[in-house]
């Protein structure tokens, strides 16, 4: 009897690194050319912080598409640079040693490795040479036109319940059997994608997360870097 292909799902935010979609935003606007330009988008992120507390642990859609609209008007050359830049000076020192623990373990066991951020391309491409070597990237991209970002994340959004469903039609296409898989998540909007593998944990959970897996009888793993 063959055995199944099989995949390990991983939530970037919370499980791989501890700094989130507002970091990186506070960040792109941070670093804008011009004063007034910086207090706009620092206004634009404050204006998110508040949904991202209130919708975060059920649906990250909103927050994190209103968190994005302080790259409004950016051109894609200086997406690229700043996002490098938080990735190589910041994010990379935020890398939780325990989640690439996990990562190596998957890798050991013979799963593809698969990882989810809420965040946007030109920062989490930039991480992964400093991770353990990941088959496929899922994060958010942003909408450009004209060489220039309109603050609009591209559908589907990741970060939301959709990314259950997501991963079952990855299943499908790759020829994978979600019951021999595992997946880590950390958040509420998680709650799908741990429900579609045989293996689900709950790492630092939020308080959703953390009642549905005491609900549910998941494996919980607590580790604050």
């Amino acid at each position: 009897m063959n055995t199944p292909k099989r995949a390990a799902f991983f939530r970037a935010e919370g499980v791989l690194v501890s700094r989130g979609v507002l970091a990186a935003t506070a960040y792109y606007a941070a670093n804008a050319h011009k004063f007034g330009e910086r207090a706009l988008r620092l206004g634009l992120v404050a204006l998110s912080a508040p949904l991202q507390g209130l919708l975060g642990q059920n649906d990250r859609t909103l927050a994190n598409r209103l968190a994005f609209l302080a790259a409004r008007r950016m051109s894609e050359d200086r997406l690229a640079e700043l996002g490098e830049e938080y990735a190589e000076d910041i994010l990379k020192d935020k890398i939780l040693d325990r989640g690439v623990e996990l990562i190596k373990r998957a890798r050991a066991e013979g799963h593809r490795i698969v990882l989810l951020s809420d965040n946007i391309s030109e920062v989490m491409e930039p991480l992964l040479p400093h991770l353990p070597k990941i088959d496929d990237l899922v994060c958010n991209r942003l909408e450009i036109v004209d060489g220039e970002a309109t603050g609009k994340l591209l559908d589907p959004v990741v970060g939301s319940h959709g990314d259950g469903r997501w991963a079952q039609g990855y299943a499908d296409r790759q020829g994978i059997d979600l019951r021999a898989c595992t997946a880590y998540g950390s958040h509420g909007t998680d709650l799908l994608l741990l429900a579609a593998v045989g293996k689900p944990c709950a790492v630092n959970p939020d308080f959703t997360l953390r009642r549905s897996a005491r609900e549910a009888d998941w494996p919980v793993i607590e580790y604050q870097e």
